[in-house]
């Protein structure tokens, strides 16, 4: 593939992934990493919707992980259904809310994720009207100029017009997004096992890894460690 047998990428001048290597995302030490192999063909439009779905998706797990955080910290007071007597202090914090939150409330919530992801594909005109003559398909070749994430919203205090300091700041927030993605993610495995978004040990009180936690080699401060989970049978 590029003449040596260490795989320079610097052998690999024809690659379509040179397409790719200088956008935003392409951060020090992986530099451009496709392990799968999904931008091979060096379709630019392709390329485009799957950046645009990671950055939403980066930024609803940065939303989602502070809320996680901010839920075990601040609640509001009052009721969140008068007409159900449920209030905001009786709903737990992660996975648990799911059977607290009345029908009406998912109602909402869904009706606004609807209505963002209506607006920012551009199907509702900024008169609230729908797109009956033909203004639609001109504000999505409008839309599909600008870049991946970028729905001409500027943010207070963190837009710039410098070209240097904005390539930084979204370089940041594409990292800070994957790590969310993660990090929700380990929060949801943690709550659905343990009953907390803190994956606290002391509360997983049925696990069948306890029938080893006294042995010979459980040490401080990592305890009891099978991140592959070999001995999860209980197998003595």
């Amino acid at each position: 593939l590029t003449g040596s047998a260490w795989g320079d990428w610097a052998l690999y001048t024809a690659s379509p992934l040179r397409a790719f290597e200088g956008e935003l995302g392409v951060q020090a030490p992986v530099g451009f990493w496709d392990p799968l192999g999904l931008s091979r063909d060096g379709n630019v439009d392709v390329f485009k919707r799957r950046r645009t779905v990671e950055i939403k998706h980066g930024r609803i797990s940065m939303l989602a992980t502070m809320g996680y955080i901010t839920q075990q910290l601040i609640r509001f007071p009052g009721y969140l259904s008068f007409s159900g007597g449920v209030k905001f202090s009786d709903v737990p914090n992660g996975l648990g809310a799911i059977a607290k939150v009345p029908a009406a409330g998912w109602f909402q919530i869904v009706l606004y994720g609807l209505y963002c992801e209506g607006t920012t594909q551009n199907w509702i005109l900024p008169g609230g009207d729908f797109d009956f003559d033909g203004q639609y398909m001109k504000k999505m070749d409008a839309a599909n100029k600008r870049a991946p994430g970028d729905y001409g919203w500027k943010p207070p205090l963190l837009a710039t017009d410098d070209a240097e300091l904005k390539k930084r700041r979204l370089n940041a927030e594409m990292a800070n997004g994957r790590l969310a993605m993660v990090a929700i993610i380990g929060m949801f495995f943690q709550d659905g096992l343990t009953g907390s978004a803190w994956g606290d040990w002391a509360l997983y009180t049925a696990s069948p890894l306890r029938a080893f936690e006294g042995e010979l080699g459980v040490q401080a401060p990592v305890g009891f460690w099978d991140p592959l989970g070999l001995s999860r049978d209980g197998n003595v």
